[in-house]
């Protein structure tokens, strides 16, 4: 598939003054389109999910790694360009760009199969410019190739809130058949979700928003409540979602006996005092949720497809990210919020 010819600026969305979304951390800029390196892949973006990570770097929650980095982690889109080392894409092809962007392939975590906990990891709209924009550049042994059947703006909350998600439901050591609690239901959770009830769970959903519960039920729940409710029945596993640590011992308390809670984001709010007798005896377990492997990724997508995966989204323009960053921020989003190129964006 020939691609258009490229322009010599691309348009975009960066965090030039990270704080809270209604003072405007992202200001529209105009940038030269990058030259792909040797690896590199230059891809004209055709989705890109917005995702909760992206506003903890928007409102400083999260440290900003770079000056006025363009955020967006979950991209789809069109290689324009290629490096010249570059093997498994051509012009054309559609591919997808995820969080993990870069590991150092040498370090015992490495090795072992566990890269996302290499020191030396760089990520994608943190560590480089990501998809909030027009254009972007992804390291093509990081990229993922993705199918043509599928609408762009549902394949791309696969890219992050999938993967991570699917990463949290086997660090929460779900059993065959087991219980299991979800503790807010945003574009991650509703996905996972999907992959916990075709394996077989007993799930249940406990999150403040009332369309939130209502499309738990649609997907499966057999029981939704307040986020602060307790299930009606004990948890064989457990995962938090939502970035609130007054959660933590509401799910730990929700545990049966070796229970496990998987805290599933990169920033969460202050943990309360735990009780050794309530929390976390009868070897209930609590453990956290870093970053994703490529192999995470590949076996997600996998699943996604052979389950056929329903992605729930809510579109916006390109020119209106701030928006979509402030409905995230104050739970309107239904499922995903996505960000679809816009020809009428145009930075001064």
């Amino acid at each position: 598939m020939a691609c258009a010819a490229l322009p010599e600026t691309l348009s975009g969305w960066a965090v030039e003054r990270p704080g809270p979304v209604a003072s405007g951390p992202l200001t529209a800029v105009r940038r030269p389109v990058p030259e792909p390196g040797p690896g590199d892949l230059l891809v004209r973006v055709e989705a890109c999910g917005v995702c909760r990570t992206d506003l903890h770097l928007a409102e400083g929650d999260l440290p900003s790694h770079r000056p006025a980095t363009i955020p967006g982690h979950e991209i789809v889109g069109r290689v324009a360009a290629a490096g010249a080392a570059v093997t498994r894409f051509r012009t054309g092809d559609r591919v997808g760009g995820a969080w993990l962007r870069a590991t150092c392939g040498e370090c015992r975590y490495c090795r072992a199969g566990a890269e996302n906990l290499c020191p030396a990891s760089r990520y994608t709209g943190w560590d480089a410019d990501g998809g909030f924009a027009d254009l972007t550049l992804l390291a093509a042994d990081y990229a993922y190739p993705l199918p043509e059947s599928q609408d762009a703006a549902t394949l791309a909350p696969l890219l992050c809130a999938g993967i991570i998600g699917y990463r949290a439901l086997r660090r929460c050591a779900l059993p065959p058949g087991g219980r299991l609690g979800i503790y807010g239901f945003g574009g991650s959770a509703h996905l996972a979700a999907q992959v916990a009830v075709a394996e077989g769970a007993r799930l249940h959903v406990l999150t403040r928003s009332a369309r939130a519960r209502q499309l738990a039920r649609e997907l499966g729940a057999v029981s939704t409540g307040d986020a602060y409710d307790r299930p009606p029945e004990p948890l064989d596993s457990a995962i938090l979602f939502a970035p609130v640590g007054e959660l933590v011992p509401v799910a730990l308390a929700a545990l049966d006996r070796s229970g496990t809670l998987a805290v599933a984001g990169i920033h969460l709010t202050d943990i309360p005092p735990l009780t050794y007798q309530e929390h976390l005896f009868y070897e209930r377990n609590l453990c956290s949720v870093t970053a994703n492997t490529r192999r995470d990724g590949r076996e997600f997508l996998e699943t996604a497809a052979r389950i056929g995966i329903r992605v729930t989204t809510t579109p916006y323009p390109l020119s209106r990210a701030p928006e979509a960053l402030g409905d995230l921020a104050g739970d309107r989003v239904q499922g995903a919020a996505v960000l679809l190129p816009d020809p009428d964006f145009s930075p001064s």
